[in-house]
């Protein structure tokens, strides 16, 4: 493990974290991990462990790390956006090439209508940007 730990651990979870200040400090030298927030990352709400005050720091620290996590999940979205482009690909020439018939008559009519409703998504929100 490395020599200097971070003061804090944002344990990740679904539309958050549960952020954990780190104490390395005491005479076993073991980590303890002291729960002292919950983030909503959905409404920027961070509430305080319990009874717990959060100092400056802890606010700021909270702050920095959901700036963080939010250009992080922007950037995984658009790349997994970017990946459905390429199965898109990989599914027209699974399609052309290697498909049965079979294959084709069970997923035809469920990706038709998934391609429908992104085509008819995409192409509202367009024409809402050139208006």
């Amino acid at each position: 493990m490395a020599d200097k730990l971070p003061d804090y651990y944002f344990r990740v979870r679904e539309n958050g974290a549960f952020v954990f200040r780190l104490d390395t400090e005491n005479r076993q030298r073991r980590i303890e991990m002291d729960q002292i927030a919950v983030v909503n990352m959905r409404n920027g709400e961070i509430k305080a462990q319990g009874d717990r005050v959060l100092s400056e720091q802890d606010i700021q620290a909270i702050k920095e790390w959901m700036e963080e996590r939010a250009q992080t999940l922007a950037h995984r979205e658009i790349d997994d956006i970017m990946r459905a482009i390429d199965y898109l690909n990989n599914t027209a020439h699974w399609a052309q090439s290697r498909a049965t018939d079979e294959q084709l008559e069970a997923v035809t009519d469920p990706l038709l209508l998934a391609m429908h409703d992104l085509r008819s998504t995409l192409v509202r929100k367009k024409a809402g940007r050139m208006s």
